[in-house]
């Protein structure tokens, strides 16, 4: 039976289309993004460095004694997201936000250049941040994770609980934390979607400014510059090419059934419209945390520490204060 011409035509472009697929990434290297620079190219004056655990880490730190709290950011910030919030907090002690792996101006490791578990997934992040605690000489502190960043600062409290004298959660995504289905590891790491993986990130460009956009109650109070400050990681080379390896990392981690594991007081805050990790997830955690003390904040969306910065440290600062009075 012989194929129409048109169809005989889609069947030969579709079989051209998978063989390129398939046999590019093995003979071709994938086009670097352009215009990229070192980390440290892009640094600001109060930028620090710091070797942890072979990746050199970005870092900012205000302040002196105790309380310690260190700020873990969430996907596609920086340091810069903590940018309202770091100076107040720091007149109670030493406030130390980082760049964790994959953001801002920490180095990007690529594939070949670590042995064992990927710095990209949670628990290599977890690690990292307490390996900054040892090289800084902190013992205990007071880990305030946005975001992804919570989901971060949740596994340290779970696996390092002597480490943690309290814990903040801001618009938690430990409800998003499970993690891909197994079966797509292998598709993912393929050698085929290392290649293709990096050119689907740098849509960033386009869906990141949305995503930024959506997480503003009031989108009209993003400025220019901050959208811009936003775009300076993507300047930093192997970007585009990290973002990939975390979304590779990512693997069940089945926080929300651990949590009422932690011991340390815990204060969840969320703005009453965020519409990333939804209002409703936040208040959830009134179930799974009795103990936990929550906020909500008004007018608020997704990033509460930039949006309401006044009202996120009227509910942080008395939470440190007490948490800091308790270890008395």
């Amino acid at each position: 039976m012989k194929m129409h011409p048109i169809v005989r035509g889609i069947v030969a472009v579709v079989i051209v289309t998978g063989l390129v697929i398939v046999a590019v990434p093995l003979f071709l290297p994938a086009p670097q993004a352009n215009d990229t620079v070192p980390p440290e190219e892009l640094a600001e004056p109060d930028s620090r460095f710091r070797q942890v655990g072979g990746i050199q880490v970005h870092y900012k730190i205000m302040g002196q004694g105790e309380p310690v709290m260190v700020l873990l950011h969430g996907f596609a910030a920086s340091t810069y997201s903590w940018r309202e919030v770091m100076e107040p907090l720091s007149q109670l002690g030493t406030v130390i936000a980082f760049d964790r792996p994959s953001s801002g101006l920490t180095q990007r490791p690529m594939p070949g250049e670590w042995a064992g578990a990927s710095p990209y997934s949670v628990e290599a992040q977890a690690d990292l941040t307490v390996g900054l605690l040892d090289q800084l000489g902190v013992q205990k502190a007071v880990l305030v994770g946005h975001s992804a960043g919570g989901t971060v600062a949740t596994d340290v409290a779970l696996r390092y609980p002597e480490r943690v004298q309290g814990l903040v959660l801001v618009a938690p995504a430990v409800q998003q934390s499970g993690g891909l289905p197994q079966w797509t590891v292998p598709l993912l790491a393929s050698r085929q979607l290392r290649w293709f993986g990096p050119l689907l990130m740098r849509s960033i460009m386009r869906w990141g400014e949305r995503m930024l956009t959506s997480a503003w109650h009031d989108p009209a109070a993003i400025t220019e510059q901050v959208r811009e400050n936003y775009r300076k990681p993507l300047q930093c080379e192997n970007w585009d090419r990290a973002l990939w390896e975390m979304v590779v990392a990512r693997s069940p981690l089945d926080l929300l059934a651990r949590m009422p594991g932690i011991q340390a007081p815990i204060l969840v805050v969320t703005g009453d419209d965020d519409r990333i990790v939804p209002t409703e997830q936040s208040l959830q955690l009134r179930d799974t945390l009795p103990n936990a003390e929550v906020t909500v904040i008004p007018d608020c969306g997704h990033l509460p520490q930039e949006e309401r910065p006044q009202d996120f440290l009227a509910a942080v600062l008395p939470f440190v204060r007490m948490t800091a009075l308790q270890q008395l």
